[in-house]
């Protein structure tokens, strides 16, 4: 049984004049997960958002590590369960669906 712990996202946009950062951090904790959010556009104040999700909005959420790693065992069992859905977290940090 596994389990995502922490997740980091790194985008970056090299614009001119002003280059954008995006960052997205998911760490698990007891109580669920906490999504934090930070856009930084040029010498602009970082922008910061934070919001968290409880453990019964989680179960079978599959991150995009955890994701990868699925893929792999699929292409080793050369095998596809039918509808195989799971519930995601998108680039936005919103709750979605992962459909493979």
């Amino acid at each position: 049984q596994l389990e995502t712990l922490e997740q980091e996202e790194q985008e970056c946009l090299e614009l001119r004049p002003h280059p954008t950062e995006k960052t997205t951090h998911i760490v698990s904790h007891e109580h669920g997960m906490t999504v934090t959010k930070t856009l930084q556009e040029g010498e602009a104040e970082p922008q910061c958002l934070s919001f968290s999700y409880g453990r019964n909005n989680l179960r079978g959420v599959l991150l995009e590590g955890a994701s990868l790693l699925l893929l792999r065992v699929l292409a080793r069992r050369q095998t596809m369960p039918p509808n195989l859905v799971f519930p995601a977290i998108n680039t936005e940090g919103d709750l979605c669906t992962s459909s493979y």
